[in-house]
């Protein structure tokens, strides 16, 4: 066979191994064709010499905000998605967002379709925001969009006042999402205690952007993780809960998935490197903690980090995402909008942070690739599994993206060999349009030294980016797949199944 491309003497990792060193990658019309020894090549063959490195599947973020309504000063497709490709993800699943007004969702995906139309260097697709769930939504549109454009997730809230619903309501989605095969994301923080302790410490005029991390205190993720995966049970449908920062949240995933319920968790690189510190101001900067808002909130204690850690060493947290949600700083429109008259108010800072360049060499770090053996959080295979592979199978990309293997595509990321990729995280090296980054200054022990995109070179560290807006697919995905536990559990209690009596 004649290869376009042939990678040759790397250290393939997959989801589940690390194959033995030297062997090649054979890729013909941007899919991977055959992984051998000695592959052959001709005039025509492109030739990437690994040497020696590690060569893992490119990375798949799951959790990406582009050219959203609410960030105006934020990333779009052009700069995100570049963003994206020179820190090894291939491919990204953005948000369309329905309004409270919104009374259908075609125009909305009509309206968020030309912000990314030849605008993406990388492959992409969308999960939907529902903040309107209405009857012939669910039952007229849903299937629509899953079957006709390949849509196959939403995402919930249950926290801000623009975009909560209620327990019915999530239900309604729940159960209708189950019935078509379709992923149910849930943003989990009770809604009612943060506006509790927000009208609180606004009335003693603490609104400095640190009280943002005492405003939204791990109990209203813990008691609203709990809740969703209770209606989850309820519905027997498969969840993900999103950006998960509390080890007690994570608990009750970790116990949801011993009894076999279908409950998946997602974390970010801010709750694991990350602490509320961040927030406080800086010596000549009140203000600075304002680039560290987020939701949930970065946490205060280092055993916070560590119990997040734990989570994601046992199997517990399913995806590694960025929740890139990014806003300039300097920028009036942007993190500046909580400065009402020169005076902070955090409650007022749009929420936030960029991560989708950093995100995949931020973990890789911690693997025994940067690390000595004993000091790694985290194998290989398993830093494949939580950046690529699983979110892949969980959003309906089983077969084309997420793993090094013939008949998936092409997309690899190929490492600097080991002891030559480190380097320190500045944001005038990074590829966004934000002013910052959260972690300006942290030392990481590798970066992607190309990233390859359905066998084409789009990211070259020598030559920086070689991509183009032209050249990222839509991708139209299918069912997702239930990576732990199964449908068909009965909810607690109920000794026959009582839902056939109602259903």
């Amino acid at each position: 066979m004649d290869f376009d491309l042939v990678v040759r003497n790397g250290i393939i990792v997959t989801a589940s191994e690390v194959l033995p060193p030297g062997l090649d990658i054979g890729v013909k019309d941007g899919k991977i064709v055959c992984i051998g020894s000695g592959l052959p090549s001709s005039s025509n063959t492109e030739i990437i010499d690994a040497e020696g490195a590690y060569i893992t599947p490119g990375g798949v973020d799951s959790h990406v905000h582009l050219a959203q309504a609410n960030a105006p000063t934020g990333d779009g497709w052009e700069t995100g998605t570049k963003s994206a490709i020179a820190g090894g993800t291939t491919s990204i699943i953005a948000f369309a967002s329905q309004q409270k007004s919104d009374t259908s969702l075609f125009p909305v995906l009509e309206e968020y379709n030309k912000t990314s139309k030849d605008q993406s260097y990388c492959d992409y697709s969308y999960h939907f925001i529902l903040t309107n769930p209405t009857k012939e939504i669910l039952r007229d549109e849903l299937p629509v969009l899953a079957s006709e454009h390949g849509i196959t997730s939403v995402k919930l809230y249950m926290t801000y006042e623009i975009m909560k619903l209620n327990d019915r309501e999530v239900l309604d989605i729940l159960f209708a999402c189950k019935a078509l095969g379709m992923t149910t994301m849930i943003h989990a923080e009770s809604h009612d205690m943060i506006t509790l302790i927000i009208e609180g410490l606004e009335r003693n005029k603490h609104t400095e952007p640190y009280y943002h991390a005492i405003a939204r205190p791990r109990i209203a993720e813990d008691e609203a993780s709990y809740r969703a995966i209770s209606l989850a049970e309820f519905a027997d449908a498969p969840m993900l809960i999103v950006h998960m920062s509390s080890e007690v949240a994570l608990d009750h995933v970790r116990q949801a998935q011993t009894r076999l319920l279908p409950i998946h968790a997602e974390t970010c690189p801010q709750y694991l490197f990350l602490l509320s510190e961040k927030l406080k101001a800086e010596p000549h900067d009140h203000y600075a903690g304002a680039k560290h808002v987020c939701s949930p909130p970065l946490r205060h204690d280092p055993k916070d980090l560590e119990g997040l850690w734990r989570n994601v060493a046992n199997g517990t947290v399913t995806t590694f995402s960025s929740d890139h949600a990014a806003t300039k700083y300097f920028v009036e429109g942007g993190k500046r909008l909580g400065l009402v008259d020169g005076i902070p108010r955090f409650s007022k800072i749009p929420n936030g942070l960029p991560g989708v360049e950093t995100r995949v060499p931020l973990l890789f770090s911690q693997t025994p690739a940067c690390v000595p053996l004993e000091k790694a959080r985290l194998s290989l295979p398993r830093f494949v599994q939580l950046t690529s592979t699983n979110p892949a199978k969980l959003y309906g990309l089983s077969g084309r993206k997420g793993s090094v293997a013939p008949g998936y595509d092409a997309d690899l990321v190929i490492w600097q060999p080991s002891g030559k990729g480190t380097c320190t995280i500045k944001n005038e090296n990074l590829h966004h349009c934000i002013d910052y980054t959260p972690y300006e200054g942290m030392e990481i022990g590798n970066w992607p030294r190309y990233t390859v995109l359905r066998g084409k070179v789009v990211w070259d560290q020598a030559k920086g980016i070689v991509g183009d807006t032209k050249y990222g697919q839509w991708l139209k995905r299918g069912k997702g797949e239930v990576l732990v536990g199964r449908t068909g559990n009965l909810p607690r209690g109920m000794v026959e199944d009582e839902r056939k009596y109602w259903l």
